[in-house]
């Protein structure tokens, strides 16, 4: 299984995989994209027995859209997100591909939210998409 290293900006929290993710998936959700400043987020989802965390953190705790809690943990230094958990999928730890800082990070697989999806966006051939 490959390692693999996401931090913050200034290096201060860090997840760090041993496997490869379930999950990647891009979200054009509103909140994705105000916690992101960007028109989306993307996450890898992993299991989170394949994850440790080193590193203090503060938690920012959200509930979506479907009532579902989100905790976002990110650094309390230079405010980066590093990691959150889903209470509604436990076991697994969700990192946004860019803490990875590692352009050959595999393409996600699903779209989320499409409906809030910026009209410019191009997504990868196959992806599976969702309103």
């Amino acid at each position: 299984m490959p390692t693999r290293l996401a931090s913050c900006n200034c290096g201060k929290l860090t997840a760090t995989t041993r496997a490869e993710p379930v999950r990647i998936s891009v979200c054009h959700c509103l909140a994705c994209q105000k916690r992101t400043g960007s028109v989306f987020g993307v996450q890898a989802r992993f299991p989170a027995d394949a994850v440790t965390i080193e590193g203090a953190c503060t938690e920012f705790v959200r509930v979506g859209d479907e009532g579902t809690t989100a905790r976002f943990h990110f650094c309390p230094g230079c405010g980066a997100t590093v990691y959150y958990l889903m209470d509604a999928i436990p076991g697994v730890v969700a990192i946004p591909v860019g803490a990875f800082a590692d352009p050959d990070f595999p393409p996600p697989r699903v779209s989320v939210y499409e409906e809030r999806r910026h009209g410019w966006v191009s997504l990868p051939d196959g992806i599976e998409h969702f309103d």
